[in-house]
C-alpha cells in the first residue's frame, strides 16, 4: 500500500505477548495478520488483501497488464502464499538483523533453489524487457508477496544467487517502503519488545 501510495493507519500489535491473540481479534476475525478493514469489508489474508486492493485501485496497475504475465504473478504469489514452509519455519522473520550467516540446510536451499527458479522465469520473459528492476518491469502484487523473503535472505545470508536475481533483491531492499518496514523492526527492537 506505501508502494502504491494508498492510505491506510497501520495497528501495531506485539506478537509475542499473552494478550497478542486477543489484540489481534479485535482486529481480524482470523486471529492472523495482517488483517485490512476498508468501511464494512473486513480482509484477513494477504492475497485476499491484494486482490481487494487491485479491485479496488484498477487506475494503479497492482498487477501486470497483460494477461499472460498477471496470470504468472498470479501463480506465483499463490505459490509464496502456501508454499516454502520449510524456509518459513527455519527461517523466521528477523527484519532487523543482516548477515546472521545462518545454513538452512538442503531443504531450505530446495526453497531457494524454487523460488530463484521461478524469479528467473518472471525477470526473463518480462522483467528484463522492460525499463523496470522489478519481476514484471514495474513493482507489482507479486514483488510485495515476496518481500518477506528477500528480508529472510538479507537476515540469514547472503546466499549466492544468479546477478539477475541480485539486482532484483536489491530493488525490493531499497523500496522505501521495505525501508520504513525495516525502520520499524529496529525501532522495536532497540525499544526491547523482543526481550
Amino acid at each position: 500500500m506505501r508502494v502504491f501510495e494508498i492510505p491506510f493507519r497501520e495497528v501495531v500489535i506485539r506478537l509475542d505477548r499473552p494478550e497478542s491473540k486477543a489484540a489481534i481479534l479485535a482486529h481480524s476475525p482470523s486471529g492472523l495478520v495482517p488483517c485490512l478493514r476498508d468501511g464494512e469489508a473486513v480482509i484477513w489474508d494477504s492475497l485476499a488483501i491484494g486482490e481487494y486492493l487491485a479491485e479496488l485501485y484498477p487506475e494503479r496497475n497492482l498487477w501486470p497488464e497483460s494477461l499472460q504475465a498477471r496470470t504468472m504473478a498470479r501463480s506465483m504469489s499463490a505459490e509464496m502464499h502456501t508454499g516454502y514452509s520449510v524456509l518459513r519455519r527455519t527461517w523466521p522473520m528477523e527484519f532487523a538483523r543482516e548477515g546472521a550467516r545462518v545454513y538452512g540446510g538442503p531443504d531450505v536451499r530446495k526453497d531457494i533453489d524454487r523460488l530463484v527458479s521461478i524469479w528467473g522465469d518472471a525477470l526473463d520473459l518480462y522483467g528484463n524487457k522492460t525499463d523496470g528492476p522489478f519481476l514484471f518491469g514495474k513493482f507489482c502484487i507479486a514483488d510485495a508477496m515476496f518481500a518477506p523473503v528477500v528480508s529472510r535472505l538479507r537476515t540469514y545470508g547472503p546466499v549466492r544467487v544468479p546477478t539477475k536475481i541480485t539486482k532484483w533483491l536489491d530493488a525490493v531492499w531499497s523500496l522505501p517502503a521495505l525501508q520504513t518496514w525495516g525502520e520499524g523492526a529496529r525501532e522495536e527492537v532497540e525499544a526491547g519488545w523482543y526481550t
